[in-house]
This record gives C-alpha cells, sequence and structure tokens, in this order.
C-alpha cells in the first residue's frame, strides 16, 4: 500500500525549485554540486510547508527531463534526501517526502510560535499584538454579568447572537453603509468567515481570484478547499490595485470569487483608493463575480490619513460585496470573533451550511466584544493599539535600515506588516537561517502562488524597543549565513527575553 498521500507533478516541482534562485555567488564563493542544491533546495520546500510531507515527488527521469539535468543528478539528490530522512521510497511505490525523527512537522501556514519557545525565539511570524489591558479584562468580566440569561438556552446561535448582530449592523450603518441585523453573521474569526463563504460559493475546483501576494493563511485555506487560485498582481509600492489587470482577469478566468484585502494590505500595507474601489466592483459586477472585501485591518491606521469609504459601499444593491471583518487585528487574535456583512440571503444561505460545520460561535466572547462596542470600551483600546503598532513600526523600521541598509521596502500608514525586498537573498533560505539563530519570519513564497516572492520576507510590528533592535541583528545574522553559501549551523542563538 501507498505511504503518500497527496503528489507533485514534475513541472509544479520545477516551478518551486526554480523561485529560490540566489544572489550570484561572489569571487571565491563555492556553489555546492549540481544533485546537493537540488536536495537542499528540495529539503527547504518540504521544512516550509510548500511541499507537503507524504507528497509523492516525480519519477528520477521526468524530473531530470523538468529541470534540463541529467538523471544522475536527480538520483543522486533523491538518494541524499533519503539518508537525512527527507524522503522514503518503496519498490512499485515511487519515492515520498518525509521528516526526520524528532523533526516538527512544516506548519502550512503562520501557526503562533510555542510558549515555550518565547524565551530563546523572537517570533515575527504571527502579525498579531499582545491583548490590550484592561480592556481585555473588563470585557470579560463584562460579559460575566450579562451571561446568565443566555446560560438558561441552549447556546446555539447560527447566525450569533441578536444584539451583537444588531450592534454590528449599526456600525456600519454609521459608516455610511445602512445595515439590517438580518444582513450580519458571527463567525469564529474573519478565517471562519471565509471558510464559510469558500465552502458555499468556491466549490472543489472553482477559480478564485487573489492579490498577489495575499494572506498567506487564506491562501492555504482556499487550496486545501480544493480553489484553483488565480493570482492578481497588485500595483508598484503602496498604491493598491492594479484594476486594468484585475479587469482582465476577471473577464477571461471568470472567477466565482475574487478575495481582497482593500484596507492596508496584508502583507504589502497598501490602501486601495475610492476610484479603484468602485472600479473593482464594476468589473466583479461585470464579470458575475462575488467580491469578498477582508476588513480586518481597516481600523488600524497609524499616521494621519483620510480612510476610503469601504468597499460594499460601492454595491449598494448588495449583489456583489460580501465584507468579512473581525476583532483579531484590532483588538486580539485570541477573542476568536469575525463577522459577515452580505445580502439577507446570502446570509440565511451561510447560517444554514453552519448546521454541518461549527454550529455557532462562542457565547462568551460574543458577549465580550458586544461590551466592547456598547461602552466605547473598543474605540479606547484600539487607539492605544494603533499607538502601540506606530512605535514598533517605526523602532523596526529604523533597526532594519540599520542592520540592513540594501534591503529594500515602503513604509506603509497602517495595519501591522513590513513588506521587504530582501537585496537579492533567498527568503526561503533566510527563513531557514533565521530558525537557527533564534529568529522566525516567513518568507515571501508563502504569500504567492507556485514559489513567487522568493525575494521577499514579511516583517509584523509586532515587536519594538530592544526587541526589536535583537531582531534586526538576528536578521542580519540570518542573511550573512545565506550570503556565505548555507545554514548549516554556525551562529547559536541567544536567550532574549522580551
Amino acid at each position: 500500500m501507498a505511504q503518500w498521500t497527496s503528489a507533485v507533478g514534475a513541472g509544479q516541482l520545477a516551478r518551486l525549485l526554480a523561485s529560490q534562485q540566489d544572489r550570484p555567488a561572489g569571487p571565491g564563493t563555492r556553489r555546492p554540486p549540481a544533485y546537493r542544491a537540488l536536495a537542499d533546495g528540495i529539503r527547504l520546500l518540504v521544512l516550509e510547508g510548500r511541499v507537503p510531507v507524504a507528497a509523492r515527488l516525480p519519477a528520477e527521469r521526468e524530473l531530470a527531463l523538468a529541470l534540463t539535468v541529467s538523471r544522475t543528478t536527480v538520483a543522486a539528490a533523491y538518494e541524499a534526501l533519503r539518508a537525512e530522512g527527507f524522503l522514503e521510497s518503496r519498490r512499485g511505490a515511487g519515492s515520498w517526502t518525509a521528516v526526520p525523527a524528532g523533526n516538527p512537522l512544516p506548519a502550512r501556514g503562520l501557526e503562533p510560535l510555542p510558549p515555550e519557545a518565547l524565551g530563546s525565539v523572537i517570533d515575527l511570524g504571527c502579525a498579531a499584538l499582545p491583548a490590550p489591558e484592561p480592556w481585555l479584562t473588563r470585557a470579560v468580566q463584562g460579559a460575566l454579568e450579562e451571561l446568565p440569561p443566555y446560560a438558561h438556552t441552549h447556546g446555539d446561535y447560527p447566525a450569533g447572537l441578536p444584539a451583537l448582530r444588531a450592534m454590528i449592523a449599526e456600525r456600519y450603518t454609521v459608516r455610511g453603509i445602512p445595515t439590517m441585523p438580518e444582513q450580519i453573521m458571527v463567525t469564529t474569526g474573519a478565517m471562519g468567515a471565509i471558510d464559510a463563504i469558500c465552502h458555499l460559493f468556491g466549490g472543489r475546483g472553482e477559480r478564485i481570484a487573489v492579490e498577489s501576494p495575499s494572506y498567506a493563511n487564506i491562501l492555504q485555506l482556499m487550496r486545501e478547499a480544493g480553489a484553483r487560485l488565480v493570482p492578481v498582481a497588485m500595483a508598484e509600492g503602496l498604491t493598491g490595485w492594479d484594476v486594468d489587470r484585475w479587469r482582465q482577469v476577471l473577464r477571461d478566468a471568470a472567477p466565482r470569487i475574487a478575495y481582497v484585502v482593500a484596507d492596508f494590505h496584508n502583507p504589502t500595507g497598501a490602501l486601495a483608493d475610492d476610484d479603484q474601489r468602485r472600479r473593482l466592483v464594476d468589473a466583479a459586477r461585470s464579470a458575475g463575480t462575488v467580491l469578498v472585501a477582508d476588513e480586518t485591518m481597516s481600523e488600524l491606521w497609524l499616521d494621519e490619513v483620510e480612510m476610503p469609504r469601504p468597499v460594499c459601499a460601492f454595491d449598494p444593491a448588495g449583489s456583489t460585496v460580501i465584507t468579512v471583518g473581525s476583532a483579531s487585528k484590532a483588538f486580539w487574535a485570541g477573542m476568536r470573533i469575525g463577522w459577515v456583512r452580505a445580502a439577507p440571503d446570502v446570509i440565511r444561505s451561510l447560517v444554514a451550511a453552519r448546521a454541518y460545520a461549527d454550529l455557532g460561535t462562542p457565547v462568551l466572547e460574543q458577549l465580550a466584544v458586544n461590551w466592547l462596542f456598547s461602552t466605547g470600551g473598543w474605540e479606547q483600546a484600539v487607539t492605544v493599539r494603533r499607538e502601540q503598532a506606530r512605535q514598533n513600526r517605526d523602532e523596526l523600521v529604523a533597526a532594519v535600515r540599520r542592520e540592513l541598509p540594501d534591503w529594500e521596502f515602503e513604509v506603509p500608514r497602517g495595519g501591522l506588516t513590513l513588506w521587504v525586498r530582501t537585496g537579492g537573498l533567498s527568503g526561503s533560505r533566510l527563513a531557514e537561517a533565521g530558525e537557527r539563530v533564534g529568529l522566525r519570519v516567513p518568507s515571501g513564497p508563502r504569500f504567492g502562488v507556485d514559489g513567487a516572492f522568493e525575494g521577499y520576507v514579511r516583517l509584523p510590528f509586532t515587536v519594538g524597543g530592544a526587541v526589536a533592535e535583537e531582531a534586526a541583528v538576528r536578521l542580519a545574522a540570518a542573511a550573512r549565513m545565506v550570503e556565505n553559501g548555507g545554514v548549516g549551523g554556525g551562529e547559536t542563538p541567544r536567550t532574549f527575553v522580551a
């Protein structure tokens, strides 16, 4: 019986490997043999989760043809991977990826670092700040006071607590978007919202257009749902979308769904203006595409900026845009409350589908968010959030510019992330080297499709002060390791208590 659970084609593997090209070697730098470079490339793809564990690899002859190398080179690379525990083979069943005994399985997304590692590893993988106090404690205490009447019910509210749905609808109405509670469904975070939308509109094999780059965890969610991702390149810098390119993709590919982050885009920090929003909604409407607008960063403006109108403001009939919001970024990731704003018939369909998913969202957390919204605690907490993120951003930017002056980026005016071009170095190799010096940083390809953005990393504004300084020092150490031709040892991570 075969031990593999999925397969990677020769062409796909060749594209992923090609994306890992480093800058040209300097004088006197020794390049590894071709088989060693191939083995290292496949190992990196496995460690990053871009090639799954237990994925069947192409036959030696197929991969040799795709890479235009000799079969002997591929055979030697496979043998090296078997010796290191990254490949298993059996006659008649082929070869499939593995991880050596004792190694943790690679994360397919950007899971938070385990708490026990926080003393020695600086975590730049998760774009989330610690809980804002005292508002978290006050919100939970307020929720407990409101809980008794709900405790006498079954506790299942598939659409969300009526009080919270009404409060969220009112908040949209105040923003100039008239909204009824019947247009709101409360979800378990934004991920729960988008998962529900994808299952309703984007069945297996359906095309979903996504920004390129886009949020890594959402891309992986869509892949797991069997979607065919259609990347649409962002405009240069922080200017938002290339709407002409979007219009062409929507017309030619006819995707069922398009997923966008208009407000302080993750990972680039771009902010789409009113005209871009209007034109993209018009293009989606003409193509018959459902436009999913993720607003999780919309309240995290860090500089004085006139915020554009919400994307749904340009869809007054409610037939094209579905809006997703969340408390996770603006307040706290541990508060797993999100919501969907859509036409009432779409909400009814989403609610009906929950009977076969998670049934509903935890009552206590809904009551806590409702307390924040109804008492003014939300605005106070988000104000503190902005101040913290702004200070972290400025300190991290200064530290990276000092330690890595050749790296390029534009400073966004909001959000939580910095999208950095790494001076020609492989983001995947930087991520692996970072682990060795006590720094967790996600590589650019996690935010792309089929190996794009190898020359980038994402740095979130989650650390400041001395921790930001140390993070930049460790990042520079990782860069030196990559420049010197390898990541196999050398520098030892220092214990650092934040």
